[in-house]
C-alpha cells in the first residue's frame, strides 16, 4: 500500500503542473489583467507600464510561468518607460515561487495569495461541510427506507420527488428556496430566512444568526447531491440485501437491524465512496454559483471576482489547490475502498 501511495503521488505532480500550465496559457489569452488601472483617468501610461514591470507581465509567457513556479528572486533590470529616461525594476526578494510555498500576490485584492484564500477558504469549508453532512444523512435515511420498502407509497414518492429534484439545475433550486422562504413567506407574515451574507449587519454576528443565515445555501447545496445519493444508495441496497449472505445472515437469527447497518450498508456503501470521493474536492470551489446567488463570501464568490479582474495568480492558486485536492480525494477514496472490501489489494 505503501509503495502504492508514493506512486501515486509521483504520478499525479506531472498532471498538476501540466493543469497550471494549461490553465496559466488560457487565463494570459483572455486578456490583460491590468486593462482596469486605464479607465482610472488617474493612472498615467508610465504608471500602467512601471506596474507592469513590476509585476513581470510584460516578459515573455515562458518565463512569466518560470517565475511563477520557482521565484524571481534573482531577477532585475532597467526599464524605459517614456523614452527619456530609465527606471530600475528591482525585483529582488519578490517572490520565491511555488515550489517554496509563495503564491504569489494577488492583483485584485493587493495581498499575498495565501492571505487571501486563508480568508474564503474557511467560510467556503463551512458552508460545503455543512451541505455534506446533510446530504449524507438525508440520502442514507432515504435511500435506505426506500430499498426496505421497495415499490411501496413512500417508496414511489422518494423516487418522485428524487427525480425531480436531481432534473433542476442548482441556480433554479436557489431561486426556488429563495422565492419560498424569503420572498412568500414574508408576504404570508412568516419568518423569512435572509438570503445574503454571513451575519445581519445590524445584528451581534451570533452563531444563531449564522445558522439562519446557512440554511437556505445549504439546502441548495445538497438538495441535488440527496437525491443522486439516495437514488445509488437504493439501487445498491436492493442488490446486496437480496444476496446469499445476507439470507444466511438473517437465518442464523441476526437482527434486522444489525443485518441492514453492519453487513448490507457496509458494502453498498462502495458507490457512495467513489461519488464523495468525486465531489468533496469541490467543496474548495465553494459551489459557485450557490455562493454567487447567496453572496456568501467564499472562495466560489472569490474566484468570480478574480476572474472578472483576470486575477492571474488567485486563479491559478485555485486550480492548483483544487487539482492537489482531486489528487488527494481520489487517493483516499482507493485507500477506504481496501478497507470496505478485502478482496481489493493494492501494489
Amino acid at each position: 500500500m505503501t509503495q502504492y501511495i508514493i506512486r501515486r503521488i509521483l504520478q499525479a505532480i506531472p498532471l498538476i503542473i501540466l493543469i497550471t500550465v494549461i490553465v496559466f496559457i488560457l487565463l494570459k489569452a483572455s486578456g490583460d489583467p491590468l486593462a482596469y488601472l486605464a479607465a482610472d483617468p488617474r493612472n498615467t501610461q508610465a504608471d500602467i507600464e512601471l506596474q507592469r514591470a513590476r509585476l513581470g507581465l510584460d516578459d515573455p509567457l515562458p518565463l512569466q510561468f518560470v517565475h511563477w513556479l520557482v521565484g524571481d528572486t534573482w531577477y532585475r533590470r532597467q526599464v524605459d518607460l517614456n523614452g527619456d529616461g530609465e527606471y530600475e525594476i528591482d525585483r529582488y526578494g519578490d517572490r520565491e515561487g511555488v515550489i517554496r510555498g509563495d503564491l504569489g500576490e494577488s492583483l485584485v485584492y493587493r495581498r499575498p495569495v495565501t492571505e487571501v484564500l486563508g480568508r474564503f477558504l474557511p467560510n467556503t469549508l463551512l458552508l460545503g461541510i455543512s451541505a455534506y453532512v446533510v446530504t449524507i444523512i438525508f440520502s442514507l435515511t432515504f435511500g435506505i427506507f426506500a430499498a426496505l420498502n421497495q415499490y411501496s407509497v413512500a417508496d414511489n414518492i422518494i423516487t418522485a420527488a428524487a427525480f425531480f429534484t436531481y432534473s433542476l439545475p442548482v441556480f433554479l433550486s436557489a431561486l426556488i428556496l429563495v422565492q419560498i422562504f424569503a420572498v412568500q413567506f414574508r408576504h404570508w407574515g412568516l419568518p423569512a430566512l435572509p438570503v445574503s451574507g454571513m451575519y445581519n449587519p445590524r445584528g451581534d454576528r451570533s452563531v444563531t444568526d449564522l445558522i439562519q443565515h446557512m440554511i437556505l445555501p445549504v439546502a441548495a447545496l445538497s438538495s441535488i447531491s440527496i437525491a443522486g445519493y439516495s437514488r445509488y444508495i437504493r439501487a445498491t441496497m436492493l442488490e446486496v440485501i437480496n444476496s446469499d449472505y445476507i439470507r444466511t445472515a438473517r437465518a442464523k437469527g441476526l437482527g434486522e437491524r444489525r443485518v441492514v447497518f453492519l453487513h448490507a450498508l457496509k458494502n453498498a456503501s462502495l458507490p457512495l465512496v467513489t461519488l464523495i470521493g468525486l465531489d468533496v474536492p469541490f467543496l474548495l470551489s465553494g459551489a459557485i454559483i450557490t455562493e454567487t446567488i447567496f453572496s456568501w463570501p467564499g472562495t466560489g464568490f472569490m474566484f468570480i471576482n478574480a476572474l472578472e479582474r483576470l486575477d492571474l495568480p488567485l486563479i491559478i492558486a485555485f486550480v492548483l489547490m483544487i487539482a492537489i485536492a482531486i489528487v488527494i480525494f481520489q487517493l483516499l477514496t482507493d485507500i477506504i475502498y481496501a478497507w470496505l472490501d478485502p478482496r481489493i489489494h493494492y501494489n
